[in-house]
C-alpha cells in the first residue's frame, strides 16, 4: 500500500517518499523534541496524524499530474482526527501546521467558508481513510495542566505545533535534499563549562589586583557554586554595573545546565546594538560553532545563499530553530515568538524547553507586556523544564508577579548573596541633583569639561546642545543618524576617551543601551531612575577613579516641558528622590522607583493590549484567538517609516533597488544606511521633493544635503535647517 500513497516526488522525479514513511519520520523527530518538557507521545501523535490528508485520492492526482491545478487542503483531516479525540492542542497544531495556527472561531457560528479551526472542522473533506491501513496512532492524553486555564492550553499548544512543524521541514528537508545539509555540529554543554571553568581559575586562583577584582570574584564564586547546586526555578542576579554580571550569567547559566541536564543556555538581551559584542564574548571563550546570535541584522542574515560561507550556513540553518547549545537573541524575537501564530516563528519554540534563560537587563521588559512576558516566563518554568533568571544592575522588583504566575513556588531568590553590600562596595560614581537650570548654563558646564557624556530626552535638544559646544570632539547622538554613521561615532569617541583628547557627547538615550564607554563625568536630563543609573554606567566604567571624582548630574532644563511620555517615568523619579535623596543607586530606590512606576501607570498599563484576558475570553468574537494575539503582541508599535541613505556602501544598495532589485539580504545590508521616522517628517520630505518613494512604503533620500553624518537626517526642511525630534 505505501507505494500507493506518496507524500513527496524529488524535484528530478527519480524518488517517491511515501505518505507513511514521512509520517512516521516526522513523528519520530517530533517525539524527540517533545521529549523535552515531557511529551514524547503527544509529540508523536501529532507527527502521525498531521498529513493523513495526503491519502485522499485527490491529493495523490495532485502529487501525480504536472498539469493538476488547484490546492488539496491536506491538513484539515488530520486536524479532524484529534478533535474527535479530544487532543484540541493537536487539531490546531495539524491544522495550521502549513498556513499557521488559525483561530478558534466558535462552533456555532462559523460556517465551512470560515478560516478558524471550528470552520475547517464543518469542511467536506474527500475520503482519506487508507490511513487507518497504515498507520497506528498511540493512545494519549493531554496533560492536566491545559485543563486548568486556556492561557495553558493555548501556550502548550504553540509548544507542540513547534515540534510538529520543525519536524515535518526537517524530515521533508532530508528527502528533498538526499544529502541534508549540516545541522547540530556543536559542542556539548560538558565540554563548554570546561572552557568556562579553566577561564574563572585563571582569575579566581590569581591574588586580585584591587579591591574590585576582589569583590568580582565573590560574585563569580556564588554564582558557579548556585549553578551546581540549585535545582531549576526562577532567580535574580542583581550586580552592580562593573560587577561582572556578563561573565558570571554565563558561569551560573552553563554550571546550572549540566548539573540538570540542559540542552542550551539562551540570552534575551533588549537592544539589537549589543548583542554582536555580548555573542563575540561568549564566541572568544567558547568557540564561534557553539555561539549564535539571531538577529535581523546578523552578518550571517545579510548574506545571499550563495554568498555563504559554510560557517555561515551553518549558522543560518541553527537559526531557524535553535539549534545551537548558547542562543543570543532579543527579548522581541523571544517574546513575540512565544505568542505567534506562524510557523515560521514558532518553529524555534520547543527548543527554549529545558533550558537556561538569562534575562539581561531586565528592567527593560516593556510594561505595556510587562504581565504577559512574565507569565510566559512563569509557564516555562512551571510546565517546559526551564530555569528563568533576571539578571540587572536595576532590578525591577517583580516578585508580587511571579507569585501571582507561579502560585506556591518559591519567591524569587537571590543569586548575588549580599547585594546590596556589594552596591556600596563598586560604587563608582557619585549622583548629584543639580535641578533646574537653563540650557545656556547647561551648555556653559559641558564646555568646562574636556571630556563628557551629556543625555537628553529629546533630540532637538541634542542639536541645541551640540551646536554650543567647541567645534573639536563633539559628538551628536540621535536615531537620526544611521547605523553605520553611529558606529562611526562611537569608535572615534572610543579612541579619543582613550587618548585623552576632547571629547564631548550629547546623546538621547540611545547610548544607555549597552554601549561601552567610559567618561570621567555625565549629566543626565531627569527621567526614570533606571535611565539615570544607565548613564551613571557610561561613567568611570572601569573604576580608574574614585567615586567622588566621577560625578554624575542630574538636571532639568528650565522652560522645557516634561515629555508626556516620560511624565509617569518623572513621578516616580520625583517620588524615590523625596525618599531616598541620599542612596539613589542602592537597590531600596531602585525597587521603590519600579513599584511607584507600576502603581502610576497603573494595572491596565501592565497588558495594554489585552493579551491574557484574550486568552481566557476569546478577542472579538473567537475562542482561543492565535492569530489575533500573534497580530496584537507587537512590542514596537509606534509607527514609522524608513528612509534609505544613498550614502558609503548605502549609495550602491539604492542603486541597486531603484533598479529593481528586490532580496531580504539586499534589505538587511541596507538597514544600517536607513532611518527611521514618524509619518509627519516622511511626509514633510517627501512634499519637498526629497524622498524617492518605493512600493513597500520606504524611500531613498534623493536629496542627499539634507543628510549629515554627524548630525543625522534634517526634517525642518521648509528652513532647510535640521530640526530634531
Amino acid at each position: 500500500m505505501a507505494d500507493l500513497f506518496d507524500a513527496h516526488i524529488s524535484e528530478d522525479g527519480l524518488r517517491r517518499q511515501s505518505v507513511a514513511d514521512h509520517l512516521t519520520g516526522t513523528a519520530e523527530r517530533a517525539a524527540r523534541f517533545a521529549a523535552a518538557f515531557d511529551q514524547e507521545q503527544l509529540g508523536r501523535a501529532a507527527g502521525l496524524m498531521h498529513d493523513i490528508g495526503k491519502y485522499s485520492g485527490d491529493f495523490q492526482r495532485r502529487i501525480h499530474d504536472p498539469q493538476h491545478s488547484g490546492r488539496v487542503d491536506h491538513s484539515t483531516a488530520g486536524a479532524k482526527e484529534a478533535y474527535a479525540r479530544g487532543l484540541y492542542p493537536l487539531a490546531f497544531a495539524v491544522a495550521g501546521h502549513h498556513a499557521g495556527l488559525p483561530d478558534g472561531g466558535s462552533p456555532k457560528v462559523d460556517t465551512a467558508q470560515a478560516s478558524t479551526l471550528f470552520g475547517r472542522l464543518k469542511r467536506e473533506l474527500p475520503a482519506y481513510d487508507a490511513w487507518r491501513q497504515e498507520i497506528d496512532l498511540p493512545a494519549v492524553e493531554l496533560p492536566g495542566f491545559c485543563a486548568q486555564s486556556s492561557f495553558s492550553l493555548m501556550f502548550f499548544t504553540r509548544m507542540l505545533y513547534s515540534c510538529l512543524v520543525d519536524a515535518d521541514y526537517l524530515d521533508t528537508e532530508a528527502f528533498m535534499e538526499n544529502d541534508p545539509p549540516p545541522r547540530g555540529e556543536s559542542d556539548p554543554i560538558p565540554a563548554l563549562l570546561h572552557r568556562m571553568r579553566s577561564k574563572a581559575t585563571s582569575w579566581l586562583n590569581a591574588p586580585p589586583s584591587t579591591p574590585l577584582n576582589e569583590k568580582r570574584n565573590q560574585v563569580l564564586r556564588a554564582c558557579m557554586s548556585a549553578g551546581a547546586a540549585w535545582q531549576r526555578g526562577a532567580y535574580t542576579l542583581t550586580v552592580p554595573t562593573g560587577g561582572g554580571k556578563t561573565f558570571d550569567s554565563l558561569a551560573f547559566a552553563l554550571e546550572h545546565a549540566a548539573h540538570n541536564h540542559m540542552d542550551r543556555i539562551i540570552y534575551v538581551i533588549p537592544y539589537t546594538s549589543i548583542i554582536d559584542q555580548t555573542a563575540a564574548v561568549f564566541s572568544d571563550l567558547l568557540g564561534a560553532e557553539n555561539v549564535l546570535a539571531h538577529h535581523a541584522g546578523a552578518d550571517y542574515q545579510l548574506l545571499e545563499e550563495q554568498e555563504m560561507s559554510p560557517a555561515d550556513y551553518r549558522r543560518a540553518l541553527a537559526a531557524e530553530n535553535w539549534d545551537a547549545p548558547v542562543i543570543v537573541t532579543t527579548a522581541v524575537q523571544f517574546f513575540q515568538s512565544l505568542y505567534a501564530s506562524r510557523s515560521s516563528r514558532c518553529r524555534k519554540l520547543h527548543n527554549i524547553a529545558n533550558s537556561v534563560i538569562i534575562f539581561d537587563e531586565a528592567q527593560t521588559l516593556p510594561l505595556a507586556y510587562l504581565r504577559p512576558c512574565i507569565a510566559a516566563i512563569a509557564e516555562l518554568v512551571r510546565h517546559y523544564r526551564t530555569t528563568a533568571v533576571l539578571c540587572t544592575a536595576t532590578q525591577p522588583a517583580l516578585d508580587p508577579f511571579f507569585e501571582e504566575f507561579l502560585p506556591g513556588s518559591a519567591p524569587l531568590q537571590e543569586i548575588c548573596p549580599n547585594a546590596a553590600a556589594l552596591y556600596t562596595a563598586l560604587r563608582r560614581t557619585t549622583l548629584h541633583d543639580l535641578d533646574e537650570l537653563s540650557a545656556e548654563a547647561l551648555g556653559a558646564r559641558l564646555c568646562g569639561h574636556e571630556q563628557v557624556l551629556c543625555v537628553v530626552n529629546r533630540r532637538e535638544q541634542a542639536q541645541e546642545l551640540y551646536a554650543a559646544l567647541p567645534a573639536e570632539g563633539r559628538y551628536c547622538l540621535t536615531t537620526l543618524l544611521c547605523a553605520a554613521d553611529r558606529r562611526r561615532q562611537l569608535a572615534e569617541i572610543r579612541q579619543r576617551l582613550q587618548a585623552g583628547l576632547p571629547c564631548r557627547v550629547v546623546s538621547t538615550s540611545l547610548i544607555e543601551a549597552g554601549v561601552d564607554v567610559d567618561f570621567p563625568a555625565a549629566y543626565r536630563e531627569a527621567t526614570g531612575l533606571d535611565s539615570i543609573l544607565q548613564t551613571a554606567g557610561r561613567c568611570n566604567r572601569e573604576g580608574r577613579r574614585g567615586a567622588a571624582e566621577s560625578p554624575v548630574y542630574v538636571f532639568a532644563i528650565s522652560g522645557n516641558p516634561d515629555p508626556p511620555m516620560l511624565a509617569q517615568n518623572l513621578a516616580a523619579w520625583k517620588h524615590v528622590r523625596r525618599t531616598w535623596p541620599n542612596a539613589l543607586d542602592l537597590p531600596p530606590a531602585i525597587q521603590g522607583y519600579f513599584t511607584k512606576l507600576r502603581l502610576v501607570k497603573g494595572a491596565a498599563a501592565l497588558d495594554q493590549k489585552g493579551i491574557l484576558h484574550a486568552c481566557v475570553e476569546g478577542a472579538e468574537g473567537p475562542l482561543l484567538p492565535f492569530s489575533q494575539i500573534a497580530n496584537e503582541f507587537t512590542f514596537i508599535d509606534t509607527p514609522t517609516r524608513t528612509i534609505h541613505l544613498p550614502i558609503g556602501e548605502g549609495a550602491s544598495l539604492c542603486r541597486a533597488l531603484q533598479g529593481g532589485a528586490r532580496s531580504r539580504a539586499l534589505f538587511r545590508k541596507l538597514g544600517i544606511y536607513s532611518v527611521a521616522v514618524y509619518p509627519k517628517h516622511f511626509d514633510a520630505l517627501y512634499h519637498a521633493g526629497a524622498l524617492t518613494l518605493l512600493e513597500d512604503n520606504s524611500a531613498i533620500l534623493s536629496n542627499t544635503s539634507l543628510y549629515d553624518p554627524g548630525t543625522g537626517l534634517a526634517m525642518d526642511v521648509e528652513a532647510g535647517e535640521g530640526f530634531f525630534l
